[in-house]
């Protein structure tokens, strides 16, 4: 009597290997994450529903005539005041088949190198997911002396003095300042600063920037640290928020109505954006506002408005969503955001915490019925719960800004 031990072999040597595979996923996600390095870090809750609580302590309030003491008398002790900012935590997961004919020669090889791609993928999102909450900030300081996103193009680049100016904002906020590196060594007090490789371009144009090999620092430094400037720490991210315009197309044929036809066929952000009622675009030099029901038809290639327009053949159809638009082709400039914050300034969930990231393996035979001859098995990986929240708006700074062409 023959058996198959395929299945089985393969679920035995999944489990022996199941720390190890998740160990990789974790190693490669880490490697992703630079906003999410730096926030007040919360466990997982466990049976406690979706949301997680982030606190933070009030700032005592230092009045000279009620903290002056008199000769003898105790004064009126002080409470402790706790803001808490609550945020729900959610799950993001994907998986790879593998097939039967990978299994006969390299599963486990299969399997560590799907953890690892995988894990560069969740590591990403997660990564997205802080950056776009840190970005949420309203403290926000546009470059080269400009008011607006708007008017910001490639003369308006990140300087040395603007770093200056944010951590001036930083200081008067009375920010709270890091004093410990990535393993909890200490070195001296700093704030961070998170900026694309297109900033560090023209950030380290600047005379008086002091790159990395310039500076003689013996302490810790953060993965991806490029230097140390004015009591600021610099961190390159690849995923670095990057405001670019979301619509630019044409009218296709002129049309007095509220149908026009788009002359190109959109991308799919352009599509998102024309498919959501009540959105805005430019046509010309008006500002209308998409159909509230269906405004964009993907058979024809149009998109409806609330109101009657005239256009004529030609004619641009934008979003004014990112920088300075230029005068013939309304094509707008792309818009970096740098990122000077203190300690505490957000909350994250702690990946490395219990049962945040783990690898779900299901071998060749595992599914029964459903996969009859063995064929299939499948490799995923999961973020149990994760969440990122801007907790003091005051100590992060977001400055707005061009880039060298």
């Amino acid at each position: 009597m023959s058996i198959n031990t395929t299945a089985t072999t393969a679920a035995n040597a999944t489990y022996l290997n199941k720390t190890f595979y998740d160990r990789k996923l974790l190693e490669t996600a880490k490697t992703r994450l630079v906003h999410a390095s730096f926030g007040q870090k919360r466990s997982i809750p466990k049976n406690n529903g979706k949301r997680v609580e982030f606190r933070r302590y009030e700032l005592f309030t230092p009045d000279a005539s009620k903290l002056k003491l008199e000769e003898g008398v105790t004064p009126t002790g002080q409470s402790l005041a706790q803001s808490k900012v609550e945020a729900e935590v959610e799950q993001f997961g994907a998986y790879v088949e593998v097939s039967d004919l990978l299994d006969l020669t390299a599963y486990d090889e299969v399997i560590a190198d799907s953890a690892e791609l995988l894990g560069e993928q969740l590591g990403t999102v997660i990564e997205w997911v802080t950056r776009d909450a840190m970005c949420r900030t309203t403290n926000v300081q546009y470059a080269g002396g400009n008011t607006a996103r708007i008017q910001l193009d490639s003369s308006a680049v990140l300087t040395v003095e603007e770093i200056r100016k944010a951590v001036r904002t930083l200081k008067k906020n009375k920010a709270r300042m890091f004093t410990n590196a990535e393993d909890g060594s200490k070195r001296k007090p700093h704030f961070i600063c998170i900026c694309s490789p297109e900033a560090t371009f023209d950030l380290q144009n600047d005379p008086t920037w002091q790159a990395v090999s310039q500076y003689s620092n013996a302490e810790q430094i953060y993965s991806g640290e490029i230097g140390r400037l004015f009591g600021v720490v610099f961190v390159e991210s690849t995923e670095a928020k990057v405001y670019k315009q979301t619509v630019l197309n044409e009218v296709k044929v002129s049309a007095n109505g509220d149908t026009i036809q788009l002359k190109n066929i959109p991308t799919a952000e352009e599509i998102e954006y024309l498919s959501t009622p009540e959105n805005t675009v430019w046509v010309g030099d008006t500002e209308h506002v998409l159909n509230y029901i269906n405004p964009y038809d993907a058979e024809t290639n149009t998109i409806t408005f609330d109101e009657g327009i005239v256009a004529t053949a030609g004619d641009p159809i934008y979003t004014k969503d990112a920088g300075a638009l230029d005068a013939s082709t309304m094509k707008a400039a792309d818009v970096h955001a740098t990122l000077v914050f203190g300690a505490d300034a957000y909350g994250i969930i702690d990946v490395d915490g219990s049962g945040a990231m783990e690898t779900i393996i299901k071998p060749h035979g595992s599914s029964g019925s459903l996969d009859p001859l063995n064929q299939r098995a499948t490799v995923g990986a999961k973020v149990m719960a994760y969440a990122a929240k801007l907790l003091n708006p005051l100590w992060l700074v977001k400055i707005e800004h061009g880039v060298s062409q």
